[in-house]
Protein backbone atom coordinates (compact mmCIF):
# COMPACT_ATOMS: atom_id res chain seq x y z
CA UNK A 1 0.00 0.00 0.00
CA UNK A 2 1.20 3.43 -0.93
CA UNK A 3 2.15 5.86 1.74
CA UNK A 4 -0.68 8.66 1.19
CA UNK A 5 1.03 12.52 0.74
CA UNK A 6 -0.44 15.12 2.46
CA UNK A 7 -2.49 17.33 0.78
CA UNK A 8 -3.09 20.43 2.95
CA UNK A 9 -0.26 23.02 2.06
CA UNK A 10 0.50 25.65 3.71
CA UNK A 11 -1.09 28.34 3.09
CA UNK A 12 0.52 31.91 2.09
CA UNK A 13 -0.44 35.19 3.89
CA UNK A 14 0.82 38.81 3.29
CA UNK A 15 0.89 40.34 6.94
CA UNK A 16 0.89 44.24 6.78
CA UNK A 17 2.47 46.04 10.06
CA UNK A 18 2.66 49.39 11.19
CA UNK A 19 6.29 50.24 12.73
CA UNK A 20 7.23 53.27 14.97
CA UNK A 21 10.84 53.78 15.08
CA UNK A 22 13.51 56.37 16.21
CA UNK A 23 15.54 56.99 12.83
CA UNK A 24 18.60 58.60 14.64
CA UNK A 25 20.69 55.54 14.25
CA UNK A 26 19.67 54.63 10.94
CA UNK A 27 20.55 55.31 7.32
CA UNK A 28 16.94 55.44 6.30
CA UNK A 29 14.00 53.03 6.03
CA UNK A 30 15.34 51.72 2.72
CA UNK A 31 18.42 48.94 2.33
CA UNK A 32 21.08 50.62 1.69
CA UNK A 33 24.96 49.59 0.98
CA UNK A 34 26.61 52.16 3.23
CA UNK A 35 24.76 51.68 6.86
CA UNK A 36 22.15 49.92 8.54
CA UNK A 37 18.45 50.76 7.61
CA UNK A 38 15.06 50.26 8.93
CA UNK A 39 14.27 47.32 6.44
CA UNK A 40 17.17 45.55 7.03
CA UNK A 41 17.14 45.45 11.05
CA UNK A 42 13.43 44.28 10.68
CA UNK A 43 13.49 41.56 7.75
CA UNK A 44 16.14 40.03 9.43
CA UNK A 45 14.00 40.14 12.50
CA UNK A 46 10.97 38.56 10.40
CA UNK A 47 12.69 35.70 8.91
CA UNK A 48 14.24 34.78 12.19
CA UNK A 49 10.48 34.62 13.62
CA UNK A 50 8.90 33.02 10.41
CA UNK A 51 12.30 30.68 9.38
CA UNK A 52 11.95 31.27 6.09
CA UNK A 53 13.11 34.42 3.28
CA UNK A 54 11.00 37.22 3.02
CA UNK A 55 10.65 40.30 0.82
CA UNK A 56 9.66 43.31 3.44
CA UNK A 57 7.65 45.87 0.90
CA UNK A 58 7.53 49.83 2.70
CA UNK A 59 4.77 52.43 1.86
CA UNK A 60 6.80 55.18 2.00
CA UNK A 61 10.79 55.58 1.83
CA UNK A 62 12.59 57.62 4.98
CA UNK A 63 16.05 59.43 4.63
CA UNK A 64 18.70 59.06 7.27
CA UNK A 65 17.68 60.86 10.59
CA UNK A 66 13.55 60.67 10.25
CA UNK A 67 11.49 59.10 12.51
CA UNK A 68 8.22 57.32 11.91
CA UNK A 69 4.75 56.72 14.29
CA UNK A 70 2.79 54.72 11.49
CA UNK A 71 5.15 53.53 8.82
CA UNK A 72 3.29 50.38 7.15
CA UNK A 73 4.95 47.76 5.34
CA UNK A 74 3.93 44.35 4.31
CA UNK A 75 5.87 40.25 3.90
CA UNK A 76 4.33 37.32 2.45
CA UNK A 77 4.68 34.17 4.86
CA UNK A 78 3.51 30.68 5.19
CA UNK A 79 3.48 31.21 9.22
CA UNK A 80 -0.42 30.09 10.24
CA UNK A 81 -0.05 32.41 13.78
CA UNK A 82 -2.81 34.57 14.32
CA UNK A 83 -2.63 37.74 12.48
CA UNK A 84 -2.25 40.10 16.11
CA UNK A 85 0.91 37.61 17.55
CA UNK A 86 3.16 39.26 14.68
CA UNK A 87 3.26 42.28 16.37
CA UNK A 88 4.46 40.81 19.96
CA UNK A 89 6.74 38.40 18.69
CA UNK A 90 8.50 40.57 16.67
CA UNK A 91 9.09 43.32 19.23
CA UNK A 92 10.73 40.55 21.08
CA UNK A 93 13.56 39.97 18.43
CA UNK A 94 13.91 44.02 17.61
CA UNK A 95 16.03 47.10 19.29
CA UNK A 96 14.43 49.17 21.51
CA UNK A 97 14.32 51.88 18.58
CA UNK A 98 12.09 49.70 16.04
CA UNK A 99 8.56 49.04 17.73
CA UNK A 100 5.84 46.87 15.73
CA UNK A 101 2.40 49.55 16.87
CA UNK A 102 0.14 46.40 14.75
CA UNK A 103 0.37 43.45 12.74
CA UNK A 104 -3.27 42.60 10.64
CA UNK A 105 -3.68 40.23 7.50
CA UNK A 106 -4.45 41.83 4.34
CA UNK A 107 -4.96 40.08 0.70
CA UNK A 108 -2.31 38.44 -0.84
CA UNK A 109 -2.63 41.87 -3.79
CA UNK A 110 -3.15 44.66 -1.57
CA UNK A 111 0.74 46.78 -2.12
CA UNK A 112 1.51 49.57 0.40
CA UNK A 113 2.55 52.00 -2.71
CA UNK A 114 0.01 51.66 -4.77
CA UNK A 115 -2.87 52.28 -2.95
CA UNK A 116 -4.95 55.58 -2.28
CA UNK A 117 -3.77 56.85 0.65
CA UNK A 118 -3.51 60.18 3.19
CA UNK A 119 -0.27 60.73 4.59
CA UNK A 120 0.64 62.50 7.92
CA UNK A 121 3.70 64.06 8.47
CA UNK A 122 5.38 66.73 11.37
CA UNK A 123 7.74 68.58 11.26
CA UNK A 124 8.98 70.31 14.99
CA UNK A 125 10.85 73.32 15.39
CA UNK A 126 12.24 74.32 18.38
CA UNK A 127 12.13 78.11 19.03
CA UNK A 128 13.89 79.43 21.86
CA UNK A 129 16.83 81.19 22.64
CA UNK A 130 18.85 78.22 24.23
CA UNK A 131 18.55 74.32 22.83
CA UNK A 132 17.19 71.88 24.59
CA UNK A 133 19.51 68.44 24.61
CA UNK A 134 16.10 66.19 24.97
CA UNK A 135 15.11 67.41 22.02
CA UNK A 136 18.48 68.04 19.64
CA UNK A 137 17.23 64.64 17.66
CA UNK A 138 13.53 65.24 17.26
CA UNK A 139 13.17 69.06 16.83
CA UNK A 140 15.24 71.51 14.63
CA UNK A 141 16.73 74.16 17.38
CA UNK A 142 15.91 77.55 15.83
CA UNK A 143 17.26 80.16 18.19
CA UNK A 144 16.41 83.34 15.49
CA UNK A 145 12.26 85.04 16.66
CA UNK A 146 9.73 83.32 13.88
CA UNK A 147 7.23 85.56 12.49
CA UNK A 148 4.55 82.60 12.91
CA UNK A 149 1.86 84.56 11.15
CA UNK A 150 3.39 85.25 8.45
CA UNK A 151 4.17 81.51 8.20
CA UNK A 152 0.35 80.46 8.34
CA UNK A 153 -0.05 82.99 5.54
CA UNK A 154 2.22 81.11 3.86
CA UNK A 155 1.10 77.54 4.36
CA UNK A 156 -2.19 78.35 3.15
CA UNK A 157 -0.85 78.95 -0.49
CA UNK A 158 0.29 75.07 -0.22
CA UNK A 159 -3.04 73.48 -0.07
CA UNK A 160 -4.91 72.58 -2.74
CA UNK A 161 -4.06 70.83 -5.98
CA UNK A 162 -0.44 71.55 -7.63
CA UNK A 163 2.52 70.87 -9.45
CA UNK A 164 5.57 70.78 -6.48
CA UNK A 165 8.31 70.39 -8.98
CA UNK A 166 10.10 73.63 -6.89
CA UNK A 167 9.14 71.92 -3.42
CA UNK A 168 10.95 68.39 -4.61
CA UNK A 169 14.72 67.89 -4.38
CA UNK A 170 16.83 67.94 -7.79
CA UNK A 171 17.41 64.35 -7.17
CA UNK A 172 13.46 63.22 -7.63
CA UNK A 173 13.34 60.87 -10.34
CA UNK A 174 9.23 60.93 -10.65
CA UNK A 175 8.01 62.89 -13.95
CA UNK A 176 4.26 63.46 -12.23
CA UNK A 177 5.05 66.06 -9.38
CA UNK A 178 1.59 67.01 -9.30
CA UNK A 179 0.35 66.28 -5.61
CA UNK A 180 -2.88 67.47 -3.75
CA UNK A 181 -2.29 68.60 0.03
CA UNK A 182 -5.56 68.51 2.09
CA UNK A 183 -4.47 70.73 5.04
CA UNK A 184 -1.19 71.99 6.67
CA UNK A 185 -1.46 73.41 10.32
CA UNK A 186 1.39 75.13 12.34
CA UNK A 187 0.94 75.32 16.08
CA UNK A 188 3.22 76.26 18.50
CA UNK A 189 3.05 74.87 22.20
CA UNK A 190 5.57 76.53 24.55
CA UNK A 191 8.80 77.19 22.07
CA UNK A 192 7.77 74.28 19.58
CA UNK A 193 6.24 75.11 16.48
CA UNK A 194 4.37 71.88 14.84
CA UNK A 195 3.86 71.77 11.19
CA UNK A 196 1.36 69.11 10.59
CA UNK A 197 0.90 68.61 6.81
CA UNK A 198 -1.57 65.86 5.18
CA UNK A 199 -1.84 64.92 1.42
CA UNK A 200 -2.01 62.44 -0.91
CA UNK A 201 1.34 61.58 -1.27
CA UNK A 202 4.76 63.96 -0.93
CA UNK A 203 7.58 63.93 -3.42
CA UNK A 204 11.14 63.48 -2.33
CA UNK A 205 12.48 66.04 0.62
CA UNK A 206 8.85 67.91 0.06
CA UNK A 207 7.49 68.20 3.51
CA UNK A 208 11.29 69.00 4.56
CA UNK A 209 12.12 71.83 1.62
CA UNK A 210 8.82 73.15 2.62
CA UNK A 211 9.35 73.43 5.96
CA UNK A 212 12.54 75.67 5.38
CA UNK A 213 10.91 77.89 2.89
CA UNK A 214 8.24 78.31 5.21
CA UNK A 215 11.32 79.18 7.48
CA UNK A 216 12.40 81.65 5.28
CA UNK A 217 9.11 83.61 5.49
CA UNK A 218 9.39 83.20 9.28
CA UNK A 219 12.35 84.99 9.01
CA UNK A 220 10.99 87.88 7.15
CA UNK A 221 13.73 87.31 4.31
CA UNK A 222 10.29 86.50 2.29
CA UNK A 223 7.02 87.82 2.33
CA UNK A 224 3.89 85.11 2.53
CA UNK A 225 2.63 85.37 -1.11
CA UNK A 226 6.66 84.30 -2.39
CA UNK A 227 5.53 80.72 -1.50
CA UNK A 228 2.95 81.44 -4.39
CA UNK A 229 5.31 82.71 -6.49
CA UNK A 230 7.21 79.32 -6.19
CA UNK A 231 4.70 77.08 -6.96
CA UNK A 232 3.02 79.31 -9.56
CA UNK A 233 6.66 79.83 -11.65
CA UNK A 234 6.98 77.70 -14.36
CA UNK A 235 10.99 77.73 -13.76
CA UNK A 236 13.45 75.41 -11.65
CA UNK A 237 13.27 77.37 -8.37
CA UNK A 238 14.95 76.64 -4.95
CA UNK A 239 12.52 78.00 -2.63
CA UNK A 240 14.67 77.41 0.23
CA UNK A 241 17.45 75.42 2.00
CA UNK A 242 15.84 71.69 3.32
CA UNK A 243 14.86 71.59 6.61
CA UNK A 244 17.42 68.75 8.12
CA UNK A 245 15.65 65.11 8.59
CA UNK A 246 15.57 64.76 12.34
CA UNK A 247 13.03 67.03 12.73
CA UNK A 248 10.34 64.74 10.60
CA UNK A 249 7.99 62.55 11.81
CA UNK A 250 6.18 59.68 9.31
CA UNK A 251 2.83 60.25 12.00
CA UNK A 252 0.23 58.37 9.76
CA UNK A 253 -0.50 56.55 6.42
CA UNK A 254 -4.44 56.13 6.07
CA UNK A 255 -5.49 53.64 3.34
CA UNK A 256 -8.81 55.00 1.78
CA UNK A 257 -10.35 51.49 1.19
CA UNK A 258 -9.37 50.22 4.22
CA UNK A 259 -7.24 47.29 5.43
CA UNK A 260 -9.59 44.69 3.39
CA UNK A 261 -9.61 40.98 4.54
CA UNK A 262 -8.52 38.18 3.01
Amino acid sequence: MKNRQPTDAPVLRRILLVIAYDGSNYCGWQVQPNGVSIQSVLQRAIEDLVGEPVMLTGASRTDSGVHALGQVAVFDTHMSIPEDRFAMALNQRLPKDIVIQKSVEVALNFHPRYQKVSKTYEYKILNRRIPLPCQRLYSYFVPQRLDLEAMRQGAAYICGTHDFKNFASTKTSVKDTVRTVYDLKLEKEGDMITLTIRGDGFLYNMVRIIAGALLKVGFRQKSPEYIREVLESSQRLIPGPTAPAHGLTLVEICYKEGLKKP
